[in-house]
């Protein structure tokens, strides 16, 4: 069974809308907040991995299902998945939950790149630390 990274906090004021719901793009802040939590719980920041190796993650595509609206104070619990490891590309998976209501599923494709921007491979210690939790 894949790793669970389970991050937790609160719908603020600021991300929802005239109707009072989240706007839909705080979903895909979520799940960034998600995928800086995974790394952190393998051992490693996007910080550490940009400083260290000038390696990036670009988001090459991502996706997102809604299912049911969030409102202010609710309590957001957004549990991500390692989906894929290679040596250029990193896939996530998240779902978005308050409660034991799933509102929304979603997923983000990485493309590694180097400081100029061209496709390069994930360097080894950043790769084994992410399959460690596949």
């Amino acid at each position: 069974m894949p790793y669970v990274c389970r991050s937790r906090f609160r719908v603020r004021y600021a991300e929802t809308d005239q109707m009072g719901m989240v706007y839909y793009a705080n979903y895909f802040v979520w799940m960034e907040v998600g995928r800086s939590d995974f790394c952190r719980e393998c051992g490693f920041s996007y910080r550490d991995l940009e400083r260290e190796k000038q390696a990036y993650l670009s988001v090459a595509e991502a996706n997102c299902r809604y299912l049911a609206p969030a409102r202010y104070d609710d309590e957001i619990l957004v549990e991500t998945t390692l989906s894929r490891v290679k040596s250029r590309i990193i896939e996530f998976s998240y779902q978005i939950k308050t409660g034991d209501t799933v509102l929304a599923e979603g997923r983000t494709v990485h493309v590694v790149i180097g400081a100029d921007g061209r496709p390069r491979s994930l360097p080894q210690p950043y790769r084994e630390l992410l399959k460690s939790k596949t």
